[in-house]
């Protein structure tokens, strides 16, 4: 300590003098690693494992409704993430659903409304579903009104001890005003095993 004292009262005199608040060359001496291992920690908390930022355009997103492949996207991103505001975007007004009620031998059909609400409804009360596309079996049409039969698989999870499996085709029609226009789907028959 007296060798420090010297050599600060031999390159300042007998003032006093500090740098940032510190008289002694010790702390001094001190404090500079520790800023520096500070700086290396605060460098080092990049997580080489985080994900990327998305960078990509919407329209790699499904997003552009006038490709009819971009519907089947968004309607499986619409039961992936639950989402009836992602799901009421590919409907028209006039949509009207159907399927076959095997236990009453009958067709059971209903409109846009009532679609929203089971669907939502659907969405609410299950855990997980995964929908996935399968092979167009056929397509006819024109650049305004466009009908697909598809295959698909859907996975509906209530919990992970209640797990069922729908598989079926979906005989769907799409309709637009022009051929700029998005595409919205105005009739859907569900032929699935359900």
């Amino acid at each position: 300590m007296e060798v420090e004292q010297k050599i600060v009262e031999i390159q300042y005199g007998n003032k006093e003098r500090s740098f940032l608040g510190f008289t002694s060359i010790n702390t001094w001496v001190m404090v500079l690693p520790m800023c520096s291992l500070l700086c290396l920690f605060s460098v080092s908390c990049i997580n080489p494992f985080a994900p990327k930022l998305d960078t990509e355009p919407a329209s790699l997103l499904c997003s552009d409704l006038t490709n009819l492949e971009n519907v089947f996207c968004t309607f499986r991103q619409a039961y992936a993430f639950k989402d009836t505001s992602l799901y009421s975007s590919i409907l028209a007004t006039n949509f009207i659903f159907t399927f076959r009620d095997y236990d009453r031998g009958v067709d059971v059909t209903w409109g846009r409304t009532d679609d929203m609400h089971t669907t939502y409804g659907l969405f609410q009360n299950v855990q997980s579903l995964e929908l996935i596309w399968d092979n167009i079996i056929s397509e006819s049409g024109d650049d305004t009104l466009h009908s697909v039969v598809r295959g698909f698989s859907l996975t509906v999870t209530f919990n992970p001890s209640d797990i069922n499996r729908v598989d079926g085709y979906a005989n769907m029609t799409f309709k637009r005003a022009t051929p700029t226009d998005p595409w919205r789907m105005i009739r859907w028959r569900d032929e699935s095993n359900y």
